[in-house]
């Protein structure tokens, strides 16, 4: 196996989101989802593994590392939404600029739009990339260029897991910033109201991914239905 849970590092609270040492920190998500994919992706594998924070996106994840006795025992979910609010929230007491770098201009406009409200004490610059299966170099120079020229103080990425860990990860060393990056594909979406995130009740009794197959069944189907007996069997092999 490429990626083995009961290995790896994870976040093991909420509480320890605000505990994260300032400075350059590549922090990503896993859920069942992107657990299987990196059984198949080394480069993406690699991506998770070598990150400086690892966050239990998904109950299944929490739940079997309990199972596999792994060397982490998450005691809750840590969605990739709680993660935007703690930093969105620790920038804001203080001031400064986040940079979000993934999507489309509506979306990114509409988050703009968004946090000028929410969090009137953070400046937000944004950057959409071409839509295409993989960047050319000077698609990616420009990126990181972008990103560079504005020194946030917040990165987000969101280009959907596998291609925006695997971005980050390739340029890390590329990225002269001094601050957190998060990637956090769907949050994007949901920030900016184009998606609709689960009610509450479903997040609390951890159906959120029950609520995205039902209002997206043709998209989700093989994600949920197939993914989740593919992360039984896989954590079975563990």
């Amino acid at each position: 196996m490429l990626l083995k849970l009961k290995n790896l590092p994870l976040l093991e609270s909420h509480q320890r989101l605000t505990t994260l040492p300032s400075g350059k920190l590549l922090i990503n998500t896993i859920n069942a989802h992107s657990y299987n994919t990196a059984q198949k992706d080394k480069l993406f594998a690699e991506a998770l593994q070598q990150g400086d924070v690892l966050i239990p996106d998904g109950a299944s994840i929490v739940k079997a590392c309990r199972w596999l006795n792994a060397r982490s025992k998450p005691t809750e979910r840590i969605a990739g939404w709680n993660l935007f609010e703690s930093e969105m929230n620790r920038l804001n007491t203080t001031g400064g600029k986040c940079f979000f770098m993934g999507s489309s201009e509506k979306v990114l406009a509409l988050i703009k739009q968004r946090v000028k409200v929410d969090y009137p004490n953070i400046e937000v610059e944004t950057y959409s990339p071409p839509y295409k299966p993989e960047f050319s170099e000077e698609d990616n120079r420009a990126i990181v260029e972008a990103i560079n020229k504005a020194n946030p103080d917040l990165l987000w990425i969101g280009m959907t897991a596998p291609k925006q860990e695997k971005w980050a990860y390739t340029h890390w060393n590329e990225l002269n910033i001094h601050c957190h990056c998060g990637t956090i594909g769907a949050v994007f979406d949901f920030y900016a109201g184009t998606v609709k995130r689960a009610p509450a009740w479903w997040q609390k009794h951890s159906l959120e991914w029950c609520y995205r197959l039902l209002k997206e069944p043709r998209r989700m189907w093989r994600r949920y239905i197939i993914g989740n007996l593919l992360f039984m069997w896989n954590i079975c092999k563990e």
